[in-house]
């Protein structure tokens, strides 16, 4: 019977398969042939298509209409920072409840890479380039051929990690192909190969709507499931905040406020794991990443802030060179307002810190500004009183991270938060 269906297919020129057409995938699943369980997972994978488990193909009149609309690039998002929504209120986000990992150990904006180059921190088997758009402040990295995309600096994934990144599409990815997607390999030598090899992974297709993920199990089935995805989608916004969280074996996927996955057992305990990105998407479509975060550490905040004394986060996110609060931030202000109100005798002094680029002078007046912010959050969504806060800024004048790096220097872009 699969003899026949990869006949069947080999004869087709339609591009049904997620990952690549046809064609294609006939002749990687010969060459794979001699891996028995890699062939089991092309089969699944094909049957998936043949039962309608991955992404419905869109209809002509939605299809043109999408191209019709995705010219251009969209403008209409916030313009402080790369990627983000129009201005939206502290409380957009009540129901997010991610938490970044306390140290951050990789940073990216692209802002030390020339514009037409690709980054040398990265490793792929296709091509991109870091650009500007119009409209978006700051740089971005065009992932603008399908394929695979190694960030060599975070190696090896802890137990405990916090990814986030702003996406954002130019043109029509249609929704017949796969999307864009996180690979979660466990072999080393295929971090640079399609999704199907070995790991697990999520995909998220912005041109279907959609969301998709696979867990690959040592015995029995794979797990596989589809999720909607209306806050990044070419019909509405094209620009998103995506948010991985990992706890041991547990996987949390976010798309702006909305937690899109949370899988109990997505990683296994015993196998160290790699990330790579993909994309996948017709070729008139460009990929857009910036201002990826990666982070280690599951922070107890209210342990800390209680018993410890003082809680120190780079999860309270401003707008740039501003004292803005993102609605993202309402996760961990949420904790703090949660310690503050099961402990009504504690005060605390809030305190503000900027990296040191820049004038010294402005950046303390930043410093004290956003911890003023971060106050009257406290007091106005959460009903801290404010005779219990205190506020300061140090500017960049104690640095967390000593480094200079653009890891350290997002570390030192924090909020502190001090027992009196």
């Amino acid at each position: 019977m699969k003899q026949l269906l990869f006949s069947f297919l080999a004869l087709c020129s339609c591009q049904l398969l997620p990952a690549q057409n046809s064609g294609q995938r006939i002749k990687e699943n010969a060459k794979w042939k001699t891996e028995n369980k890699v062939n089991e997972k092309v089969d699944k994978a094909i049957d998936d298509v043949l039962d309608g488990k991955l992404f419905k193909k869109k209809n002509k009149a939605a299809a043109d209409s999408a191209k019709t609309s995705s010219a251009t690039p969209n403008t209409n998002a916030a313009k402080n920072e790369p990627g983000m929504q129009e201005k939206q209120p502290l409380k957009a986000y009540s129901k997010f409840d991610f938490i970044p990992g306390e140290k951050i150990l990789y940073y990216d904006d692209f802002e030390r890479v020339a514009v037409g180059d690709f980054p040398a921190e990265y490793n792929t088997d296709a091509s991109g380039e870091v650009m500007t758009i119009e409209g978006k402040t700051g740089k971005w990295l065009g992932l603008n051929a399908n394929g695979s995309f190694l960030p060599e600096s975070i190696g090896v994934l802890p137990d405990n990690f916090t990814l986030e990144m702003n996406v954002g599409l130019l043109g029509d990815p249609s929704n017949n192909m796969s999307g864009f997607g996180f690979n979660f390999n466990t072999e080393k030598e295929n971090l640079l190969k399609y999704r199907f090899i070995s790991g697990s992974f999520v995909m998220l297709h912005p041109g279907a709507g959609s969301a998709y993920m696979s867990v690959s199990q040592a015995e029995g089935e794979d797990l596989t499931n589809e999720f909607k995805m209306p806050q990044w989608s070419v019909e509405g916004e094209r620009f998103a905040r995506v948010s991985l969280w990992r706890q041991k074996g547990r996987l949390r996927v976010y798309v702006n406020e909305n937690k899109l996955m949370d899988i109990p057992r997505f990683f296994n305990a015993a196998k160290p794991y790699q990330l790579s990105f993909f994309r996948d998407f017709f070729n008139d479509c460009n990929l857009l990443i910036t201002d990826i975060k990666f982070a280690v550490g599951a922070p107890d905040t209210r342990s800390k802030l209680i018993t410890e004394g003082r809680f120190s986060t780079t999860g309270i996110l401003f707008d740039f060179q501003n004292a803005s609060l993102k609605p993202e931030s309402y996760g961990v202000i949420k904790e703090i307002a949660t310690a503050l109100k099961e402990n009504p005798s504690v005060n605390i002094k809030i305190v503000g810190h900027t990296s040191n680029d820049g004038d010294a002078n402005a950046n303390l007046l930043l410093s004290k500004q956003r911890a003023a912010a971060v106050k009257e959050a406290l007091m106005k969504e959460f009903g801290i009183d404010a005779s219990r806060m205190q506020t300061d800024g140090k500017g960049g004048t104690e640095p967390a991270d000593k480094t200079g790096t653009a890891a350290g220097k997002a570390n030192n872009r924090r909020v502190e938060f001090i027992k009196l």
